[in-house]
């Protein structure tokens, strides 16, 4: 259990927003500042990342318990909550568990269910960094290059590299979030249900959320209600910002 590093902005209602594995908030800037026009918005790092203490235990009662304690430092009682991927489960588990603390909770692009091990090349490659060797984030590229292709998504990665006086570091807790890869991918292991309202949004071209999940959503979430961003994949907020705003805010400000 900790208190998070975050960044607050704003005024109004309270707004959480929790990143996704291997990022940090960072990640959801284009979505804090328009909401702060709106809400006081608390943008998290969720444990093991970003400037937030690193710990052992990746099980989503703890990182939920996180954001509890980090909302009680804060002297949160209630807020609204958007977490995408890795963040939804967390923001999903708050929900289920703390059902008196939220609002209402937008989940992106992604569903309360178990997912294959399919990052298991991206930490082969970070752990393949020798970080005493690397003089640049160039050299770092070139061995993450040997296990993912996609130049965007090692660019993403690399953002965890940080140059200390001793040399290259990662501000993620890399060896923590390898152990507890496994622990990141379970499905929501509980029995309770969030009847408050709820939006799953979706990039209409990623896989994360199928019609396979629809039945497991609506159980635990029987106010849910979907939208779909064509032709954004699963960093929908980052690929289409000006839609996922406007589809969040309609939202959070819909009596």
């Amino acid at each position: 259990m900790a208190t998070l590093h975050h960044v607050q902005q704003g005024q109004g209602p309270h707004l959480l927003l929790i990143h996704g594995l291997l990022g940090s908030l960072e990640n959801l800037n284009m979505v804090a500042k328009p909401m702060a026009s709106h809400f006081t918005v608390t943008n998290v790092d969720v444990r093991n990342h970003g400037n937030s203490v690193h710990l052992p235990d990746m099980h989503y009662d703890e990182l939920a318990q996180d954001i509890i304690d980090t909302m009680d430092s804060l002297n949160i009682d209630k807020a609204h909550v958007l977490g995408h991927s890795m963040g939804g489960k967390i923001a999903m588990q708050l929900a289920l568990e703390h059902p008196a603390r939220v609002n209402k909770l937008a989940v992106a692009d992604i569903a309360p269910v178990q997912y294959s091990a399919h990052h298991e090349q991206i930490f082969a490659g970070l752990n393949a960094i020798d970080l005493a060797a690397i003089k640049s984030r160039t050299d770092a590229d070139k061995t993450l290059a040997q296990y993912v292709e996609t130049p965007s998504v090692r660019q993403f990665l690399l953002r965890n590299l940080t140059k200390t006086e001793q040399g290259f570091a990662f501000k993620c807790n890399l060896d923590y979030l390898t152990q507890g890869y496994s622990q990141i991918m379970t499905a929501y292991q509980g029995n309770s249900t969030f009847n408050s309202p709820t939006l799953f949004i979706k990039g209409g071209e990623s896989n994360y959320i199928t019609s396979e999940h629809r039945a497991k959503i609506n159980q635990l979430f029987p106010h849910a209600k979907a939208k779909i961003i064509q032709g954004a994949g699963h960093w929908l907020h980052a690929e289409k910002t000006v839609a996922f705003n406007k589809i969040l805010l309609d939202f959070l400000l819909d009596q």
